[in-house]
Formats: structure tokens, C-alpha cells, sequence
């Protein structure tokens, strides 16, 4: 039993109702405040499957890299994770769907470098992805090859940098296609070394491959993977890798950086991000699963079987990753003039 006193004096009933009415009221704006509600909703979480929305057709790398992940960490989440995937319009649709959705951890996203390039070259787009997604955790990385064709005069960046100063438009550098990871590479690489090449945009980087080998083209960048059969071989030529640091794929090929153009360093990455506002709780329960996830020695063996490297950073330091990128990407389209087609 409590005794109320106001004043020395004792409670009257009056007095207590209202007291206890001023309770009630506390008590709600606590439940209601946003960082209880995101404690107790982590508590319980997840309850129900959680959806990952991928931005690609089913079958394409960063669908195969999603699936991986959602599989590895829906026993531990005791709950499906199961893959929507949202083609089109270089997944920025895919983008906006999970920038839109509720952030309450049940809807996330799989993003790759298009999410910090696309809205240089498409401005209307309706996200921002610095302010409307909660990074979860970059989970893997992997350089481009930068290849020529063994007939091209050159075995090094620093001839072929040279070879370009000197026929200034003369070489032919395939891309992807307009707008694609391959040809921000390759703009990136034009203006960071100052040479001048022209770009012949492709359909598919397999085409791309294909004229590299055959002689239409001169120089082009790609995956490790998919060129590494070809590079054997002798029918291509690997100048460089695209990372900062050598890929334990190839560690004896040299990166761009420290072939000559400093500070160059492009990768294709692999993350997963949740609408902006879901609770802190919900997505460190999630960055803990991920991280687990791709140090396992099952996956980190997959990995490496397809030339990547596993990451499994913190949030922070995948939101300073996005950060970095969109204006150094803003920069490159700006300076390039680069259209979508």
C-alpha cells in the first residue's frame, strides 16, 4: 500500500485520481516514444519472414550473392528470408521500393555500386541514398581487370596511359553498357590517368569479351571470373587489377594505383541496406547475422571460387562507404558527360 501526501497533508481521492491519471499518461509517452517502441520491437524480432529486394533479374550476380546470404542467415534468424526480385531501370527500381517500405526490418535491400552512381546519371530519382536507407552491412568485394588485346603494344598501365597520350582518341575501350559499373570504371580511369579514349558501349559485357578477343576492340574492363579462362589462355592480356590492394585471386598482377595512377580504387561490391528509421536494435541483430555469415569458412570458400573477397563491416562504416561515393561518382559522370541510353 502507498500513501500519498501533498504538502504534509494526507491524499485525499481527488488528489489520487488525478495523480494516477498523470501516471497513465507518463507511462503511454513512454511506450510510444520511438526508442522504446524500437527496443521492444527488437525484442521479439523477427516474428514473421523478412523480404530482401533485389534489384536484378533471378540468375544475375548480385541475385546468386543475395540468395547466398539469405540462406545463410535465415537459421539463425529462425525465419525465411526469402528474395523479391524488382528488375529494371539499372536497379533503381528495386531502390525505391525499399526506401519506401516500412522500417521495421521486415523489408531490406541488396545494393551494389549503382546505388551510389545512379543518381548522377538519372536525377530523378526518388530516393537519396544517403538519407533514405539504413546500411546494414557491406558484405563483399571484388575488382575489375582492366585487359587489352595481346597485339596492342603495351604490357603495363603506364604504356598503355602512354600509348594514349600519344594517339589521343585512337583506342577503342568497350563498356557494358552506357551507365554501367564497367563504364564508370573506364571514365573514372580516362580522367584520373588524362588520356583521351573513345568508349563503344556494348548490350552485355559478354560481347565485350567477345570483340576484345577477336581484335574490335582494344582495352575493356571486366570481372576476373568470367576473363581468367582467356587470360590463361593468352587471348587477353590483364594490365591491372581495380582495387586498392592486389586480389589474392592474382596477386601477382599489379592495381592501376600503384601502376601509376594514384588513388585509383573501383570495386564491385555487394551490401545490404534497410529503409531509413529502422530501429538500431533490429538492424545490428542483422549486421551480426551477416557478418557471421560471410566469415564462415562455407561461404568465404564460395567467395573465393568467384574471385571475391567477404567484408562484413559495420553499419557506420558502410554508410561512410556510400557516403565517399556518390559525389566521387558525381564527379566522374560530370566530368565525362555520360548519358544513360
Amino acid at each position: 500500500m502507498i500513501l500519498l501526501r501533498w504538502s504534509g497533508r494526507p491524499a485525499t481521492a481527488g488528489m489520487v485520481r488525478r495523480y494516477s491519471g498523470c501516471l497513465l499518461v507518463a507511462a503511454a509517452s513512454i511506450i510510444l516514444s520511438p526508442r522504446f517502441s524500437a527496443a521492444q520491437g527488437a525484442t521479439g524480432y523477427p516474428a514473421k519472414a523478412i523480404r530482401v529486394i533485389v534489384g536484378a533479374a533471378p540468375g544475375g550476380g548480385t541475385d546468386l550473392r543475395a540468395r547466398k546470404f539469405a540462406y545463410a542467415i535465415s537459421k539463425n534468424l529462425g525465419q525465411q528470408v526469402v528474395i523479391d526480385n524488382r528488375p529494371g531501370a539499372g536497379n533503381t527500381i528495386g531502390y525505391g521500393l525499399v526506401a519506401q517500405s516500412a522500417p521495421d526490418g521486415y523489408t531490406l535491400g541488396a545494393v551494389t555500386p549503382s546505388l551510389t552512381f545512379s543518381p548522377a546519371l538519372r536525377p530523378d530519382l526518388p530516393y537519396d541514398p544517403t538519407r533514405d536507407f539504413a546500411p546494414i552491412s557491406l558484405l563483399t568485394k571484388a575488382p575489375f581487370l582492366l585487359l587489352a588485346h595481346p597485339a596492342l603494344p603495351v604490357k603495363s598501365v603506364k604504356e598503355l596511359v602512354a600509348l594514349a597520350r600519344a594517339r589521343p582518341g585512337a583506342l577503342d575501350m568497350g563498356v557494358g553498357s552506357s551507365g554501367s559499373s564497367t563504364h564508370l570504371a573506364a571514365a573514372y580511369f580516362a580522367s584520373a590517368a588524362d588520356i583521351r579514349v573513345t568508349f563503344i558501349p556494348y548490350k552485355g559485357a559478354s560481347q565485350v569479351s567477345i570483340d576484345a578477343i577477336s581484335g574490335q576492340i582494344h582495352v575493356f574492363f571486366s570481372g576476373i571470373v568470367s576473363e581468367l579462362p582467356h587470360v590463361k589462355s593468352g587471348r587477353l592480356r590483364v594490365l591491372a587489377v581495380t582495387s586498392a590492394g592486389r586480389s589474392s585471386v592474382l596477386p601477382s598482377v599489379p592495381t592501376i594505383s600503384e601502376a601509376g595512377v594514384r588513388g585509383y580504387d573501383v570495386t564491385v561490391w555487394h551490401g545490404w541496406v534497410a529503409p531509413a528509421r529502422t530501429p538500431a536494435a533490429v538492424v545490428n541483430r542483422l549486421n551480426a547475422e551477416l557478418v557471421k555469415a560471410v566469415r564462415s569458412a562455407e561461404v568465404a570458400t564460395s567467395l573465393a571460387e568467384q574471385g571475391e573477397e567477404p567484408v562484413g563491416g559495420t553499419p557506420e562504416q558502410f554508410r561512410q562507404l556510400i557516403a565517399a561515393e556518390v559525389p566521387r561518382w558525381s564527379s566522374v559522370v560530370k566530368r565525362s558527360g555520360m548519358r544513360v541510353e
